[in-house]
């Protein structure tokens, strides 16, 4: 049976709204046809893509494997029919990019190989730094263009940005932790909690300005900088930690579940975008490179983000 880009489209809508119900509401078809297109697809598979729950649905370790590449077909296709009619060959030159280390590890690696595929001719010079260096290197022209985190900006004098998603934060917690029997916690039933805060790209300031708007503290028993250690702790039932979509993914590397629920509490999103100083002039390269990444994320439902 083949496979069609509808069902792709279904399954990902699904797996972003954790029920089918909302999904179907998110692109604004039928209950039943999301239903049968995610049969009609595990059947071709020959895998179970969702458990099903009382409140919705989730992915299971097949259809965990299985998302990566179907949000890969979409962008594919997507980029294919919506790129602008111009020989992209035409577009030469250089791009020092300067990128923070959560976006270089958990979003842009994709797109940039998909642009350096689709403008053969423009090198794309990339360097790794944390906001402050960032910030520094645009003013001084060291960089043309960051892919960052806009949400941590400092120097909004100097610097333009363009966010090209907001990754909401949620709490994560093992697949046995007693919060699951709840629809949302607050920031005070999270306090009481042992809790592992993040550091990289200042996630643990971050995380600090929302706390310190409620009348509670978290209980931080471990810092790390790494997404992968907060992610195997949490699994082994060490402690929780509020982290964004756009880092989550539902296995540890010792193959343990990490589940995902709403805070109720007013928690900001993560926001992802694109940076330049304000007195710079852009190259054609750098202006390609910025008309592919909103293509890109025009066509990508991936963290549940929501656009400007």
């Amino acid at each position: 049976m083949e496979i069609s880009l509808k069902q792709i489209r279904y399954f990902i809508a699904t797996a972003n709204a954790g029920q089918v119900s909302r999904a179907a509401m998110d692109i604004n078809v039928s209950q039943s046809a999301v239903t049968a297109a995610i049969k009609s697809l595990e059947e071709s598979i020959g895998a179970p893509l969702f458990e099903r729950h009382s409140g919705g649905v989730s992915l299971t370790y097949e259809g965990n494997l299985f998302l990566d590449h179907a949000r890969h077909i979409v962008a594919t296709v997507d980029e294919a029919v919506r790129l602008p009619r111009r020989i992209r060959d035409d577009v030469r030159g250089h791009v020092k990019l300067a990128v923070s280390y959560t976006v270089l590890g958990y979003f842009l690696p994709s797109h940039l190989a998909r642009f350096t595929r689709g403008f053969p001719n423009v090198e794309v010079q990339m360097s790794e730094a944390d906001r402050p260096d960032i910030e520094e290197g645009l003013i001084a022209g060291t960089f043309d263009l960051a892919v960052m985190l806009t949400s941590n900006i400092i120097n909004q004098e100097d610097i333009s940005y363009d966010t090209l998603l907001r990754s909401r934060r949620r709490l994560w917690v093992d697949a046995q932790h007693r919060f699951l029997e709840r629809p949302s916690v607050s920031l005070q039933d999270i306090a009481a909690e042992p809790y592992i805060m993040l550091t990289v790209d200042e996630a643990s300031n971050t995380a600090q300005r929302y706390w310190n708007r409620s009348p509670y503290s978290p209980n931080v028993i471990f810092r790390t900088s790494s997404v992968e250690a907060v992610r195997s702790m949490v699994a082994n039932g060490m402690g929780v930690a509020i982290l964004s979509d756009m880092v989550y993914r539902p296995w540890s590397l010792e193959g343990r579940r990490v589940e995902v629920m709403p805070v109720a509490d007013p928690v900001p999103t993560m926001d992802v975008g694109l940076a330049w100083s304000n007195s710079a002039e852009l190259s054609p390269a750098t202006r390609a490179f910025i008309d592919f990444m909103h293509l890109a994320i025009g066509s990508d439902q991936s963290f549940g983000v929501a656009r400007d």
